[in-house]
């Protein structure tokens, strides 16, 4: 009997272990949807028949997009977390890719700088840390403490530090920073000499009103882990449901 039992269980391991070693040989997997405000939201990760990723997205139906509070209805602009929504990753996505989790932040009287990100927005932090290390990344100095510029790509520019987020780098060639309205902008975010996010920043405007975008990501020249990075950032609007896509995905090798 035990020996019966054994095989049963050895047979099953195998199963099992197989189960997740075919897991990422080729179709997209879906995260649980959490519920933002009336509505849902959730990630998905589409890999290769070889297992290597080709889109990561971030999904926001018509119901949460349209139901965020305005900022007459709650003053919690800016930074804080009233309205940061974790958005899982599936496993086969963190596994495929460097992204552990996604932070949904809604900023319904936009953020700092006045004149420019001051607009109703969308913070979409893909983190390549766990959201335990994002809450106690609290110390000012590890957040001043920047990666080597070859870690940032060129023309990117520090911003405030921001405590449970990090250091955010803006790219002083977008166009909201050279006189056009703030629609859509791509940020990289660091702590303690590393590179920890990358984020799409978009208004609900531009979100409810763009059907297809596609824009590429800036490259940094050199990467401090290995694997698979996105090269463009792309918006799909369908079936009632908004895709905020990373795309592109390159292997890079650290360096």
């Amino acid at each position: 009997m035990k020996k019966i039992l054994l095989t049963l269980a050895t047979t099953a391991l195998l199963f099992s272990c197989k189960k997740d070693a075919d897991e990422v040989k080729g179709g997209t997997f879906a995260s649980n949807k959490i519920g933002v405000h009336e509505g849902k939201s959730w990630s998905w990760i589409k890999v290769d028949k070889q297992g290597a990723p080709e889109q990561l997205a971030l999904t926001i139906d018509d119901n949460a997009l349209n139901s965020v509070p305005s900022a007459n209805d709650d003053h919690s602009g800016g930074h804080n977390h009233e309205n940061n929504i974790v958005i899982p990753i599936h496993p086969v996505g963190q596994k495929t890719t460097p992204f552990k989790f996604i932070f949904l932040n809604w900023n319904p009287a936009g953020h700092e700088p006045d004149g420019i990100y001051d607009l109703p927005h969308f913070d979409m932090h893909f983190y390549m840390t766990t959201e335990e290390e994002v809450m106690a990344a609290t110390d000012m100095a590890k957040i001043e403490n920047l990666p080597a510029p070859q870690y940032i790509p060129l023309l990117h520019v520090p911003g405030a530090p921001v405590p449970q987020m990090g250091k955010h780098w803006v790219d002083v060639t977008s166009p909201e920073l050279n006189g056009a309205p703030f629609t859509q902008t791509f940020i990289y975010g660091s702590y303690n000499g590393n590179v920890t996010f990358y984020e799409p920043m978009i208004t609900q405007q531009f979100l409810k009103n763009t059907t297809t975008f596609e824009r590429p990501i800036p490259q940094p020249e050199k990467y401090q882990k290995a694997g698979f990075y996105p090269t463009k950032m792309k918006i799909k609007k369908h079936d009632g449901v908004t895709d905020i896509i990373l795309d592109g995905f390159v292997q890079r090798q650290a360096s």
